[in-house]
């Protein structure tokens, strides 16, 4: 599983807890018979992959705390999952967000997750596959414990409503889970899943912004191609201008974030049979397509926010990239 900030995070989190229990890092890596951080610093350390199932496990015989994973997700903000939680906050609805899960949630995190179609409804399956049927519990009560502490950054009020199922047997500390779902739950169940009813679908996200989105969307999608992508320079290249979207990086800002010179960064590109400008108007067209697409931004506002001091300008650009005008796009796209 691709390394990240949300794994960091999580590790780094495990030890706060672990450290009121006085407990070392030494001793966790001890008693779940693993090499300390495998030669890394602690700091460099992700909850990840079946290590985060032993880990877990570990660190819930040493504190003698059944409800330590259900805490440790509490600790976690938004702010740990980077593009996704971003782009999560700029989603117009809970429908729109769990599009976001089920489509870049592989990028960020395990397990993946399924949807169906259920009553009306939508049942969203949590696909966890490692670990024995401790470390499953364990990981369960993480995720939805998260799900609790992210739904609480995006909404003005629980999703009332949601109905969880777990494929496990009550534990004796289910009343804690009352702190993470209110709603009602299940147990020795076939699947662990959530089931939102038709209604919670549209439920609006208090901080929804459709112009932020488009960008967020986009670092999740580059992100999502750079899994096998061999491309790592122009990927990275990618990233950066997206992130930057409404003030682009130059070149040798680029090359700067990179740790390159231009004449570098240059030679790479071209390595990987394109180039900075290709790839910079490829960015904007991307985007600007986005924007005409998923927004009411007028014409000029998707000019001003892709760097165009004129709009006639970006009115010929954008026929040169599609054949279309801005407005002809945006028709079509509708129809």
């Amino acid at each position: 599983m691709k390394q990240n900030r949300l794994q960091r995070d999580l590790f780094k989190q495990l030890l706060v807890e672990l450290d009121s229990a006085r407990i070392t890092p030494e001793q966790l890596f001890s008693h779940a018979r693993l090499q300390s951080a495998h030669g890394s610093s602690v700091n460099q350390v992700a909850l990840e992959g079946e290590e985060a199932f032993l880990l877990l496990e570990t660190a819930v015989k040493l504190t003698g705390d059944p409800t330590l994973a259900i805490r440790l997700g509490q600790q976690i903000g938004i702010v740990s999952y980077g593009a996704f939680g971003f782009a999560l906050m700029s989603c117009a609805s809970l429908r729109e967000a769990v599009a976001l899960l089920l489509r870049y949630g592989q990028v960020f995190f395990q397990p993946s997750w399924s949807s169906y179609e259920h009553e009306g409804g939508l049942l969203l399956r949590a696909n966890i596959a490692w670990g024995n049927a401790t470390q499953r519990q364990l990981v369960t009560e993480l995720i939805f414990s998260q799900f609790s502490t992210v739904g609480s950054t995006l909404y003005r009020s629980s999703v009332e409503g949601a109905e969880a199922r777990l494929s496990y047997s009550r534990p004796p500390h289910s009343a804690s889970y009352k702190s993470v779902f209110p709603g009602p739950v299940t147990f020795d169940c076939e699947h662990t899943e959530v089931f939102l009813p038709a209604r919670l679908l549209d439920t609006p996200v208090k901080t929804a912004n459709r112009s932020e989105h488009v960008v967020f969307h986009q670092q999740c999608e580059v992100m999502l191609r750079g899994l096998n992508s061999v491309e790592k320079t122009t990927a990275a290249v990618r990233q950066l201008l997206i992130q930057s979207a409404g003030d682009f990086l130059d070149i040798a800002q680029v090359a700067q974030s990179l740790h390159v010179s231009e004449r570098t960064l240059r030679r790479r590109m071209e390595a990987e049979s394109t180039s900075f400008r290709s790839t910079f108007e490829e960015i904007r067209d991307l985007l600007a397509r986005e924007y005409l697409a998923a927004t009411e931004l007028t014409v000029a506002e998707v000019a001003h926010l892709l760097g165009y001091a004129e709009t006639v300008n970006f009115r010929r650009a954008f026929v040169r990239w599609n054949g279309v005008t801005p407005s002809q796009y945006r028709q079509q796209q509708a129809a």
